[in-house]
């Protein structure tokens, strides 16, 4: 069975800092990238930060650049999602998901953990 199951979510003071994961199993992981997305309330959801198990190429929404850094751990079938500097506007459930390439369809879905980042 393939699932995706993200943790690390929590309420923070913006500023602040958190560490989402994204544990993966039930697929051959390295031969998918891993995404993050979010929604927020009455938002369309958003693509956030990929990267590419191939050749380990990252991708960042303009939005999260130079705050959040996407990072792998092969060992451990996980990936994780650095968040710095976070902003009220950060608040969202966060979703990670797999394909096989980053700007492609998204084949696997997690079911989401929330960030909220209060002022």
């Amino acid at each position: 069975e393939v699932q995706l199951v993200e943790s690390g979510g929590g309420l923070v003071q913006a500023g602040g800092s958190l560490r989402l994961s994204c544990a993966a199993s039930g697929f051959t992981f390295d031969d998918y990238a891993i995404g993050w997305f979010r929604q927020a309330p009455g938002k369309e959801r958003e693509g956030v930060s990929c990267v590419s198990r191939s050749d380990g190429s990252t991708y960042y929404a303009d939005s999260v650049k130079g705050r959040f850094t996407i990072s792998s751990d092969n060992a451990k079938n996980t990936v994780y999602l650095q968040m710095n500097s976070l902003k009220p506007e950060d608040t969202a459930v966060y979703y990670c998901a797999a394909t096989r390439s980053c700007f492609n369809k998204y084949d696997y879905w997690g079911q989401g953990t929330q960030v909220t980042v209060s002022s």
